[in-house]
């Protein structure tokens, strides 16, 4: 059973293994984030869903992990949380507009950012890992 003083590095292991995955996936399968975009930009309930998605999962990170000073995982993870609370909120009130955001950022270096979350994944699993004491 994980102790309560853990839950910043477990969030963090899982936030690491999506953000490998997601990586791989996109370096696998080029185009797929761009298709993803397209269809939530098109569907009003993908936005709205999107949107929800954001704002719970980024209010659930941020409700449950520990803020702790002088512990800097603990506040990146809090941090974040907070983070993913804004976005789903943003998603919710300019859903269109925001989406066409990412999709200028992301469009013409779709393999550089996938890489990005690639290593960005490692890295923070690495950090988990070492955290939990299992390196």
């Amino acid at each position: 059973m994980a102790n309560f003083s853990d839950t910043p590095a477990w969030i963090a292991l899982f936030v690491g293994l999506y953000s490998l995955a997601a990586g791989f996936g996109e370096l696998r399968n080029p185009g797929l984030w761009a298709k993803m975009t397209d269809d939530i930009e098109r569907s009003p309930a993908l936005l709205f869903l999107t949107g929800m998605y954001c704002l719970a999962i980024g209010a659930a990170i941020y409700l449950v992990t520990p803020w702790r000073e002088g512990d800097w995982l603990s506040i990146a993870i809090s941090v974040m949380g907070g983070f993913m609370v804004a976005e789903g909120l943003v998603f919710l009130a300019a859903g269109k507009q925001f989406i066409g955001f990412w999709k200028g950022l992301l469009s013409s270096r779709m393999n550089l950012w996938a890489g990005m979350s690639v290593l960005l994944g490692a890295a923070i699993l690495f950090v988990a890992l070492s955290r939990l004491n299992t390196i």
